[in-house]
């Protein structure tokens, strides 16, 4: 049966963007595809795909910028950047607040695969309490990776609005470091779990009320942490 979802692939490279739709396309999914910046922005308001998986690097307008233009123009539904550089995470994070998420090349196809399907279980269904998240006075809105508490917006780096993501899907579970890597940096990841360790302590900066004794994000001694909301 197929899915009622489309997702525009938006890749100068042929034969990737071949292979990707291809790929998308026996999984069931409609497929739209454009090769330079301005066809993509046109495609986008003109279709309004449910996902749109966007090359960071594209002849004409660059990746970022068509994101932030059709943002501008009132498109909501997820993006997913494509960047061939690891470095190009951190600007995205600093730069730009209209990314949904981002994989980086070369992507193994299954690992694309599993995040479109995971983004259309959590996000897609055009139900709209399934976007935000509360815990305690905090709301979470995934999809612009951003808080809201007593009326003001706190952002969220791709990277903590992962995490946090993750915590809140599995309310009170405990889940390992090595979990959690895998969620926020994908399978072939070698980051180690300092730097996990970082963006957490990040991440309690924006949600808790004393980021030294956490309410909500715990730690688990010797296994990682765990989620509880409890008022």
């Amino acid at each position: 049966m197929d899915k009622d979802i489309t997702v525009a692939v938006i890749e100068d490279d042929e034969n990737l963007r071949f292979l990707i739709s291809h790929r998308l396309q026996t999984e069931r999914y409609k497929v739209v595809q454009a090769g330079n910046g301005d066809e993509a922005e046109e495609l986008i308001l003109s279709v309004q795909p449910d996902i749109v998986l966007l090359d960071w690097m594209l002849p004409g307008k660059e990746g970022i910028d068509v994101c932030r233009s059709v943002r501008n123009k009132g498109f909501e539904h997820i993006i997913i950047m494509m960047t061939a550089k690891s470095q190009d995470v951190d600007k995205i994070d600093a730069y730009s607040h209209g990314i949904t998420d981002y994989i980086t090349k070369p992507f193994n196809m299954d690992v694309l695969v599993a995040m479109i399907d995971n983004k259309v279980r959590f996000f897609v269904p055009k139900n709209a309490n399934k976007d935000v998240y509360v815990f305690g006075s905090t709301e979470h809105h995934p999809q612009i990776h951003s808080l809201i508490r007593d009326g003001k917006k706190i952002e969220l780096t791709i990277l903590e609005n992962r995490i946090l993501l993750h915590f809140l899907q599995n309310m009170g579970k405990e889940i390992t470091r090595e979990e959690l890597m895998e969620v926020v940096w994908g399978y072939s990841s070698n980051v180690n779990t300092r730097t996990l360790d970082m963006h957490v302590v990040r991440l309690r900066k924006k949600i808790e009320s004393n980021p030294d004794k956490p309410t909500y994000l715990q730690t688990v001694r010797g296994l990682g942490y765990k989620f509880v909301n409890e008022e």
